[in-house]
């Protein structure tokens, strides 16, 4: 994992597994987002198996998968009322986290 801080509270990364959810907890997130569509690489780990290892560990999970190229206003909606709810660092992932910089930047516009 190779985790990118955009602000104080908000991180993106590349892809993660199950396995990585007690590092991350450890680091003190509290919120993941997963906004990779499940099956679009190879050997990717489903979203519910995230949210699981996720849930196991005290920490939220939620899913916005935006296709490339194809980020909607209402993902950036949904993205925004996610992090405006929630305090705490939040992690946000897709296949290498440029994805999740675009939603967060169109979640301050919209």
């Amino acid at each position: 994992m190779s985790i990118r801080p955009v602000d104080p509270s908000f991180h993106v990364t590349g892809q993660i597994a199950p396995s990585h959810i007690k590092e991350l907890a450890g680091l003190g997130y509290r919120t993941v987002i997963c906004m990779r569509p499940d099956q679009e690489g190879f050997f990717q780990p489903a979203f519910s198996d995230v949210a699981e290892a996720a849930g196991q560990a005290g920490i939220e999970a939620f899913y916005i998968p935006v296709k490339p190229g194809a980020m909607t206003e209402q993902q950036a909606l949904e993205l925004k009322k996610i992090l405006g709810e929630r305090e705490g660092p939040t992690l946000a992932y897709c296949a290498s986290g440029n994805r999740c910089v675009a939603a967060y930047e169109m979640s301050k516009r919209v």
